[in-house]
């Protein structure tokens, strides 16, 4: 297939995967800010009213940048892994390069991210925060980001052709993450053991990077940086290749 035909096929499945989400919803895209202003309003009031937090300036914003990465890598990571098996008649009857499909998912999302990113800078200025030089850093991290969550779904959407147990896998995975991903709470009160493997983490390392450049003002350190590449272009090369040796069977499983 000749690349502008894969760049049509990728734009229309991001055309339809935006379509489906929101079909027969009254509110529609609305739901891409309703829900996280609400779960950031549940978490600032937990934190500051009832287990009463004076360390964090900003809390708002400093939740924010934790809930906007976690929200658009689950969903990103779900819609992947179920792609294949949702797009079945699509994989058996056009001849296209199957990758595309699983990132076209991941990248479906990336229309919600810019909503929910749009409200964090909103956030930003309602509390004073001015833009800085070390927001030229934002695209880079998110590139990244969007680079992991493809190579991670390359490797469950294939496997959910074969295991459809995958997607539940997935959906625990995310519960968990929730809690190994600083959304609510400061990097700086992990144990120093933990450290550094919490920078492995993808999720983890742009919500640090985020409150370091929106919240301080400062440059994400290089270490962390250099994490958060190197994790993501090895996913994304373990992503294709498992993908490329289990994609020969995926018409028999689908």
């Amino acid at each position: 297939m000749w690349r502008g035909d894969v760049s049509f096929l990728l734009s229309n499945l991001i055309a339809k995967d935006f379509k489906i989400r929101y079909r027969n919803m009254s509110l529609g895209v609305l739901w891409s800010l309703l829900n996280p202003i609400v779960m950031m309003g549940v978490l600032t009031f937990v934190f500051t009213r009832i287990f009463i937090n004076r360390t964090i300036p900003h809390f708002s914003v400093f939740v924010m940048c934790g809930l906007v990465p976690y929200n658009f890598f689950t969903a990103a990571w779900i819609s992947g892994t179920t792609s294949l098996v949702d797009n079945t008649g699509l994989i058996k009857r056009v001849p296209a390069p199957r990758e595309v499909i699983p990132m076209a998912a991941v990248l479906s999302n990336c229309v919600h991210l810019f909503i929910q990113i749009g409200l964090l800078f909103t956030l930003v200025f309602i509390f004073g925060l001015r833009v800085n030089r070390h927001w030229a850093w934002l695209p880079l991290i998110w590139v990244l980001e969007v680079m992991f969550v493809c190579g991670l779904s390359l490797v469950t959407s294939s496997l959910n052709v074969y295991v459809r147990d995958m997607r539940y896998f997935v959906e625990s995975m995310n519960t968990v993450l929730f809690w190994l991903v600083p959304v609510f709470y400061s990097f700086a009160i992990i144990p120093h053991i933990y450290a550094g493997i919490y920078q492995l983490n993808p999720v983890a390392a742009l919500v640090l990077a985020m409150r370091d450049i929106l919240l301080d003002g400062v440059a994400p350190a290089a270490s962390l940086l250099w994490k958060l590449a190197a994790v993501s272009v090895a996913m994304m090369g373990v992503g294709l290749t498992v993908f490329r040796a289990l994609k020969p069977r995926f018409y028999d499983h689908l």
